[in-house]
């Protein structure tokens, strides 16, 4: 009898560890902090004027500076590229077919950065006065390559993906998909940028 009184003792202390341990685990998983949504009262990344906005480039067609805060209240439509790059040209072509088709607007910027560390300012300008590129074309510094890669994507960095960003009036920046775009898909894009 003692054996039996000893053994169901065992099972009951065996039951509260086990419902000790089943509340510890229980309080623990309600301690785990919960992630929650985004406050509304949280300002976007996006709307921070980066820094690289502020950093001079030399347009190498006119060997004028310049640097993105000079296009406030305008549209830009950047792109990265490098010489060696095909699809680089044929996205050129259709950033050039753009403006035609829009009609040459002042309040739209293009900026071609060229962002091939082994590529310099003669090379740039050779190459955009052969394709008669008529926009502003740069070779990007060191900080505004950085800038690139670290806020929006190492992919900006890779020019046959063709990427591209639209920084509208007010400075924020809208990364575009990426691939070649042509001259219409651009069109789509860039108007209701316009019309703000």
């Amino acid at each position: 009898m003692r054996l039996c009184l000893l053994g169901i003792k065992l099972k009951i202390v065996s039951l509260c560890f086990d419902l000790i341990s089943f509340t510890l685990v229980i309080s623990a998983c309600t301690l785990i902090p919960k992630v929650s949504e985004p406050q509304s009262s949280i300002v976007p990344t996006a709307t921070v004027t980066p820094d690289w906005f502020n950093i001079e480039m030399t347009d190498v067609q006119t060997g004028k500076t310049f640097s993105v805060n000079d296009f406030a209240g305008k549209v830009v439509l950047l792109e990265t590229m490098a010489i060696w790059c095909p699809s680089c040209v044929i996205q050129a072509t259709q950033v050039g077919k753009l403006h035609v088709a829009l009609g040459n607007p002042a309040d739209l910027i293009s900026v071609t950065l060229d962002v091939d560390s082994h590529e310099d300012e003669a090379m740039l300008k050779e190459y955009a006065s052969s394709y008669r590129f008529d926009w502003r074309f740069a070779v990007a510094p060191l900080l505004v390559e950085r800038a690139l890669g670290n806020l929006y994507s190492a992919e900006y960095l890779n020019p046959p993906l063709s990427p591209m960003l639209i920084i509208d009036r007010n400075g924020n920046v809208h990364q575009l998909d990426y691939g070649i775009k042509d001259a219409e898909t651009l069109q789509n894009i860039v108007e209701p940028y316009l019309a703000k």
